[in-house]
């Protein structure tokens, strides 16, 4: 795939519109059509912004919209931003006949772009999801789902304390690599002492940078943090708690539960960890050994058993929609057996295939499911959902995800994971430590990032610089 860019610098917005109906493809720049293969084309005039579609060097499909002019630059801005999006969108949707659930709207947080027009516009929500359907072309549904997201966030967000962080703390080890995975992450070896030394001289000095402020949240993932030691696990608890405290919320992933038994569980109870994740991502035995895990769905029947039977009020539950050789009946398998249990909260991610996942390197082997298959599970997972009183609360979309769909959390009364929140609205600093951890620092509407290095061996030699970082961005 060929693009071209005149006029402008909005390169990611192009690139992430194209990659709606041209899912996966590699973007070379180049000064002219190719004569081989398709070629973008984006342009900003005085007057117009134009999008164009080339293949082999002729115009398939062109679309111009006339340039609005606004009084803020910043708006400005936007409305070009938005009206170069859409003219290319138009173009390639007119070419490719699909015709995505979301539309135009290609942010990551659609919930956030929802209350940011209420509360910006003073827009009651009906009225919001005209304007956000009209300017992106989604269908209602969706655009209803991030307002109503948008109002169950800003109730969560109101009880939040002024001014308040929370921590992230990265345990980038697993038992085994699954077929879909992308993250940084690695199996347990002779390595993870010297990491946790790094990780805890980190974490001091970010309790360093925060001094007294009220912790909102603290959140353990990975990775798989449950694949640690006992005793590692016992003292990785320890110190978050000895150096911050008891934070609001204090969540962890103790996500497979060939990592996870009642000693580890006595652990995290001991030092009140308030939230946990068992994920099976699917509770079909067949797929759950075509993914790379070891472990059955009767395993994740024994650990909410032993959650629950040491008192484990929170528990949230991972499943994947569209995972090799699944179809709607085992996502509805899948489903009726996770309600049955009953976890406090459900997230309902759609297969993503991601550069960097054994899966990309295996679609040979395998045939993911399409876009209608994909929305039926979507369907069924809403359905029952909704049957067994779970509501949603937090929503975020990723490139590459088949069909263009939305991962979704659900959760029963009162439930809700507050990090979650956070985390995609956007509203209150994270402060985020271990290896390919990133730091969000939000001060009003400036958000800035301090990232980590992702290698292990990186992360353990430079720990003073990722500090210093820190430190840096903090003045």
């Amino acid at each position: 795939m060929y693009y071209i860019i005149e006029g402008h610098n909005f390169i990611y917005d192009i690139q992430t519109i194209s990659q709606i109906f041209f899912a996966n493809e590699k973007f070379t720049k180049v000064e002219s059509p190719s004569s081989i293969g398709f070629t973008i084309v984006s342009s900003l005039t005085d007057t117009k912004c134009i999008g164009e579609l080339y293949k082999n060097g002729i115009l398939l499909e062109s679309r111009v919209s006339l340039r609005h002019r606004r009084q803020s630059e910043t708006d400005l801005l936007q409305e070009i931003r938005r009206e170069l999006t859409t003219t290319l969108y138009l173009a390639l949707q007119a070419y490719t006949a699909i015709e995505p659930p979301w539309g135009a709207l290609t942010g990551i947080r659609p919930s956030k772009m929802a209350r940011l027009i209420m509360e910006e516009s003073g827009l009651d929500s009906e009225t919001a999801v005209d304007l956000m359907q009209k300017n992106y072309m989604a269908r209602k549904d969706k655009i209803q789902l991030a307002v109503d997201v948008a109002l169950a966030e800003k109730e969560i967000l109101r009880r939040q304390p002024p001014d308040a962080v929370s921590i992230y703390v990265g345990i980038p080890f697993c038992p085994s690599r699954c077929l879909y995975c992308s993250f940084a992450s690695y199996e347990i070896d002779g390595r993870v002492d010297s990491y946790l030394t790094a990780l805890y001289k980190e974490l001091l000095a970010i309790k360093n940078l925060i001094n007294s402020k009220h912790i909102s949240s603290i959140y353990i993932g990975g990775g798989t943090p449950t694949s640690l030691s006992k005793n590692q696990l016992d003292n990785l608890c320890s110190k978050v708690i000895g150096i911050f405290g008891e934070p609001d919320e204090f969540c962890v992933e103790a996500g497979r539960p060939d990592t996870l038994d009642i000693l580890k569980l006595e652990i995290l109870k001991k030092y009140h960890v308030t939230r946990i994740s068992i994920n099976p991502q699917t509770m079909n035995d067949g797929t759950l050994a075509r993914i790379g895990r070891n472990h059955s769905s009767k395993d994740i029947e024994k650990c909410f058993i032993q959650a629950r039977s040491i008192g484990f009020d929170n528990i949230n539950t991972d499943i994947i929609l569209g995972l090799p050789g699944e179809t709607s009946a085992d996502t509805q398998n899948t489903l009726e057996k996770i309600t049955a249990l009953r976890p406090e909260n459900i997230t309902v991610h759609m297969l993503t295939i991601k550069r960097g996942s054994r899966l990309i390197d295996s679609l040979q082997n395998f045939s993911p499911s399409g876009p209608l298959e994909l929305e039926t599970m979507l369907t069924v997972s809403q359905t029952l959902c909704a049957e067994n009183n779970y509501s949603p609360y937090y929503i975020y979309r990723q490139k590459n995800t088949i069909g263009n769909f939305e991962n979704v959390g659900y959760t029963l009364p009162g439930k809700a994971c507050v990090y979650n929140v956070i985390i995609m609205e956007e509203t209150q600093t994270i402060w985020a430590a271990g290896a390919g951890a990133v730091t969000k620092l939000i001060n009003g509407d400036k958000i800035s990032r301090v990232f980590n290095v992702k290698s292990l061996n990186d992360y353990i030699n430079r720990i003073d610089e990722m500090i210093k970082r820190k430190e840096d961005s903090a003045c």
